[in-house]
């Protein structure tokens, strides 16, 4: 059993871009909670070609998670540990963490003048949930969402390791050892984006949210898929990098090409095919890459492993606050921008250091296991690293 470094620093950098992400979402004229009086419609073009792959990356790696751990695991301890890992966090996010990023909303938007400590008793389980009332999930949506999918989809998993040689695994480990066969596990992505898309749009709540629930629950299966046959994905992830890279490119250019025609449904289907062909090719690329060049052994990874989730956890707070800090100073974007994000960064690291690793209490709030953190390891040869 080899462990995969590489897979663990990418969990790291796809969760610390959200810190990047939704600091430019205070300066775009896309729906957020608190905006910037300077708008900067440029900014728009990085971010939706962020905005394209960056939570498929992380339903993705869930996924290996998962198969990871019912590695390790039986059947109850992992719905317990799934359970006490993402369940614990939500309630006590939505309780805590999100709260202030609902008040600093209301109060710049005239709708509530007092305190905090006067808002939290009297608003936030007024009217019901956001955004008609003050209760929410906010960012951590991910959360029940992930949850949902381990328990939902533990049937097949368990199926699916009872008979790794089976029929459809054998078929698995052939499309994802080639860089083209691959491309076979857009169809189900591409079939949904036009299918469901248009009549299910994104709303985060679980309940009415079809098109992304069923969306991402395809891509959290692929990550279970991708490390259980581990060995065959890397040759692909060996064979293809440049290919993914020029995919990625050709593709995402006539993604925004597609854009600039009128609306309706034969651009509508182009536009679903290149979007998750653009989209598998990015996510692929991004595995090469780091399997290349990050799977290396390291004290950081073993610290910022345990550190990420907390910093999920905490950082849309913290930029909000940060935000509505500074949004009437007369700064310009790049001192703005950087100010946010970096003492976004610094302020999550100190509670973390400080404060949530060290008490058992705050490690259970938050995720954080006492223990080693979890890595993710998988059967591999000397000939099958890079």
């Amino acid at each position: 059993m080899e462990r995969r470094y590489d897979i663990d620093w990418l969990r790291i950098l796809a969760f610390a871009l959200l810190i990047f992400y939704h600091t430019g979402m205070f300066f775009v004229p896309w729906g957020w909670h608190i905006k910037n009086p300077e708008i900067y419609d440029w900014l728009q073009t990085p971010m939706m070609f962020l905005n394209r792959w960056r939570m498929p990356l992380l339903f993705i790696i869930s996924g290996m998670g998962v198969a990871f751990s019912l590695k390790k695991r039986k059947t109850g301890n992992f719905i317990w540990e799934r359970i006490k890992m993402l369940l614990t966090p939500l309630i006590f996010g939505m309780l805590v963490v999100i709260p202030p990023q609902i008040y600093a909303e209301r109060v710049v938007d005239g709708v509530f003048a007092g305190s905090y400590f006067q808002f939290w008793p009297s608003q936030l389980f007024v009217n019901g949930a956001y955004p008609e009332g003050n209760f929410s999930w906010h960012h951590l949506w991910f959360l029940p969402y992930i949850l949902v999918f381990s328990l939902v989809l533990l049937p097949l998993f368990l199926l699916l390791k009872k008979y790794p040689e089976g029929r459809f695994m054998r078929l698995i480990h052939r499309l994802v050892s080639s860089p083209l066969k691959i491309y076979a596990l857009t169809i189900p992505l591409i079939l949904l984006e036009v299918f469901v898309d248009p009549f299910f749009p994104v709303t985060h709540d679980l309940i009415h949210d079809w098109f992304y629930l069923l969306y991402n629950a395809v891509l959290f299966f692929y990550g279970f898929l991708f490390i259980s046959a581990y060995p065959s994905f890397l040759k692909a992830l060996q064979k293809g990098l440049r290919g993914f890279l020029l995919t990625g490119f050709i593709a995402y250019a006539t993604f925004l090409f597609l854009r600039t025609f009128e609306d309706g449904w034969p651009r509508h289907i182009a536009e679903a095919v290149v979007n998750q062909i653009s989209v598998l090719s990015w996510l692929l690329l991004f595995f090469a890459l780091s399997a290349r060049y990050l799977n290396i052994k390291s004290k950081a990874v073993a610290y910022w492993n345990r550190a990420v989730y907390p910093f999920y956890i905490l950082h849309q707070t913290v930029i909000i606050l940060l935000a509505w800090w500074v949004m009437d100073a007369d700064w310009n974007l790049f001192f703005k921008f950087s100010f946010i994000s970096l003492a976004c960064f610094l302020i999550c690291w100190a509670l973390y250091e400080f404060i949530i690793k060290r008490f058992k209490l705050t490690r259970l709030f938050f995720g954080v296991r006492p223990s080693a953190p979890r890595v993710l390891w998988t059967r591999s040869g000397p000939g099958e690293k890079f």
